[in-house]
Parts: structure tokens; C-alpha cells; sequence
């Protein structure tokens, strides 16, 4: 300490002395670029990208195509009709050869409540073995529930009136629950704490409805962009049909609402996949899952503090966009915004 220097308090330490802080908001932004034909636009620069977040251009700081492993949590839905689950379940081999020695899988299944069947682990046997005995499970019945008559649980009935009771029984189907909402919370939570190394995504094979969840779609949409989460959907079963874009956009009484899928996929900057035979669905696994490892990588310092409001992100191609111009043309998928993460303390 040089001489005539005052003499510290004790509020300072040697460490403070050289101690410098830096609260840099790094925004990383995957994109996956589509021609008219739905295969992956390769050999951008970037010069053919152009970010904006809440309509002001950033200056881009980072840029990649190379591929990144994957941490994945595999979402399955087993409140679907059982001749759906069924077909799904035969197609379960093709999907874990589509993920590759480097990447990091866990599989959780939901009806009326959420289970994770493994942690998250490297490709090998013990998805092998949870993936085989997933197949023995059941989906509901395909058919209407079965509450009176010859075959309903009330038994022999003479004039409507069971046998051995003076009244008649009535028997209503219990309520269903599809709480693909907490399925995805669960998920997004548990990747949260994964390396930041890895993309992170979840795969949801599913009707797409949504009953009786806990949270709500906002808050989860929320877990999901403050932590870089992107959402791939295989729809099956009544989501696979043609109509499903018309018929999305209805809340079915005592169907649940069946548009939530689409829009996690969209707000995350994912895809949905609506598939209807076997060999589609085998299909779709190493196309989705490509997509998410193969995807362009953009990253810029955002001026903006840490933590606050929601902020939109828009990516611009400098190609002609499939839904204004006539072909050849590109699509793009990436987040629609993000939650910043609090400031560190």
C-alpha cells in the first residue's frame, strides 16, 4: 500500500481489488432452414441472416452449422387410444436409432399424471430395456365407455334392473385427463439443469390434447424459452388427420383443448410432425431429431439488462419466404422470443 494511503476499513478485501464484473446477456438462437420440399437448406453464411429482437437489428457475435449432442427428453402420451399407442410402440427401435452415441436421452409418460422412466443417459441398454417394456403398456379403450347393458359393469340385469338390487344401478365413465401441460413442465424442468454445451428438446408423441393439467401454457411456454428449450411433436392418432389445422383451433367439450402442441412447437422454434402409418412415424424420428442437431446456431450480446419482460426475436433468411413468394423459397423455424434469465448475483 503506498505511503499516505488510507487505511481499509475492513470492507474490502485484496480479492475486491481484482475483482472485475461483467453482466454480458448472450442470446443464442437456433434456426432450422426448410426449402418448399421440407429438406434442410444447406451452405448459409452469415450474411444471409439478419436477427432482430423487438424489431431492432442485433449485431450478430456467433455463428455455427456445426452439429451439437442432444439432451432429450422424450414425452409419451398413453391416454391416447390403445390401436394408436400400440402402433407407436412398434415403432420405437427406429426412434432410438435415430440418436447418436454423443447425445443424452430420458423418457417420461403421461395420462392423468406425469412418470420419468429413466434419468438422463446415454444411448445403450437401459433405454433399450425401459423402451421394451414401455411396449406392454396399454392405452385406454378405442371404443365408448360401456356403462349399461348386457356387457356393462353392473352385471345381469332383468328390465334394466341388475339382479339382486330393487333399483337400477347407474355406472357414469370416469373423467379423463391429459395433462400434457405438466408432462412438458416436468421435462423442461429436468433439462434445465443439463449442460449448456447440449441443445435441448423435447419430443412429444402425442393426440395433442390437453385436460386437467395443473399449469398453464403460458407459464410452462415461460420455463421453456428462459431455458432454451425447443418443442418437436409427433402427432398421432387424431392429431394426424387432415383436418387436424381446422379442427385445432376448437375446445371440444370433454375432448380437452387440442391446439397446444402446435403452439409450443411454433413458440420454441420446433415443428410438429403428423404422421399416420408405421412407416411414417419411423420416419419422422430421424428427420426431427436431424433437424434439432443440424441447425444453424446464431448468437449476439443483447443491449437490453438481464432479467425484465419477454422479448420478441425475429430471424430473417435472405431468401424469399414460402408463405409470400412462389417457389424456389425457404421457411424458417426458431423461437418467436425468450424470457432473459434473472441477473446473477
Amino acid at each position: 500500500m503506498p505511503a499516505g494511503t488510507p487505511k481499509s476499513d475492513g470492507s474490502d478485501t485484496r480479492e475486491d481489488l481484482y475483482k472485475l464484473v461483467s453482466r454480458v446477456n448472450f442470446v443464442q438462437v437456433p434456426v432450422t432452414v426448410k426449402d418448399q420440399d421440407g429438406r434442410l437448406v444447406n451452405g448459409l453464411v452469415p450474411k444471409d441472416f439478419q436477427v432482430l429482437e423487438n424489431g431492432q437489428q442485433q449485431k450478430m457475435t456467433f455463428f455455427t452449422s456445426d452439429p451439437f449432442p442432444l439432451s432429450a427428453a422424450v414425452v409419451f402420451d398413453l391416454g391416447m387410444p390403445d390401436s394408436v399407442v400400440q402402433k407407436v410402440n412398434r415403432t420405437f427401435s427406429a426412434m432410438q436409432g435415430a440418436f447418436s452415441q454423443f447425445d443424452e436421452v430420458s423418457l417420461y409418460v403421461y395420462s392423468g399424471t406425469v412418470t420419468r422412466l429413466t434419468d438422463f443417459g446415454a444411448v445403450g441398454q437401459q433405454l433399450s430395456d425401459t423402451l421394451n417394456e414401455l411396449k406392454t403398456k396399454r392405452g385406454k379403450n378405442d371404443g365408448v365407455p360401456v356403462t349399461s347393458g348386457p356387457f356393462g359393469p353392473q352385471g345381469p340385469a332383468i328390465n334394466g334392473t341388475p339382479v339382486g338390487s330393487a333399483v337400477p344401478i347407474l355406472i357414469t365413465p370416469p373423467k379423463e385427463s391429459h395433462v400434457i401441460n405438466d408432462a412438458i413442465l416436468a421435462a423442461a424442468l429436468d433439462l434445465s439443469k443439463r449442460d449448456r454445451s447440449r441443445r435441448k428438446i423435447i419430443f412429444v408423441i402425442s393426440d395433442g390434447r390437453e385436460m386437467g393439467s395443473i399449469a398453464g401454457y403460458s407459464d410452462v411456454l415461460k420455463v421453456l424459452l428462459t431455458n432454451g428449450v425447443v418443442v418437436y411433436g409427433l402427432g398421432v392418432g387424431g392429431a394426424a388427420i387432415p383436418v387436424y389445422g381446422k379442427l385445432q383451433k376448437f375446445h371440444l367439450p370433454r375432448l380437452g383443448t387440442g391446439d397446444i402442441l402446435p403452439k409450443y412447437a411454433s413458440a420454441t422454434g420446433g415443428e410438429l410432425f403428423t404422421e399416420v402409418s408405421k412407416d411414417d412415424i419411423d420416419a419422422v424420428y430421424a428427420r426431427a431429431i436431424g433437424d434439432a442437431r443440424n441447425q444453424y446456431t446464431l448468437g449476439y450480446v443483447s443491449k437490453a439488462a438481464p432479467g425484465g419482460a419477454y422479448r420478441e426475436v425475429e430471424v430473417r433468411v435472405a431468401r424469399p419466404d414460402c408463405s409470400n413468394y412462389a417457389s424456389p423459397c425457404i421457411r424458417t423455424f426458431a423461437k418467436a422470443g425468450y424470457y432473459p434469465a434473472p441477473p446473477s448475483r
